[in-house]
């Protein structure tokens, strides 16, 4: 027959609300250092990449559009010289 010893179990409850306290102490030092880097980069006016392939996008529209109307003016000039 196996008896429990107190001292191991006040050990082992120990030990546990430690691990307790380690991991709540690691999920706010996590938070903090993502609120920290979250200001940060707002502080640097970096743009997201949503933001960045938007932009890219309209610059896009702009060669091409830019393009079209080169050889539209192209053909009218071309067209008033004869």
């Amino acid at each position: 027959m196996q008896t429990r010893n107190k001292f191991l179990d006040d050990m082992s409850q120990l030990m546990t609300n430690a691990m307790g306290v380690a991991q709540g102490a690691r999920d706010e030092a996590e938070t903090a250092l993502k609120g920290l880097m979250d200001r940060w980069l707002a502080d640097r006016d970096f743009v997201t990449r949503e933001e960045f392939d938007a932009v890219r996008a309209m610059a896009q529209k702009a060669r091409e559009e830019n393009a079209a109307l080169e050889a539209r003016i192209a053909a009218l000039e071309a067209k008033l010289d004869n």
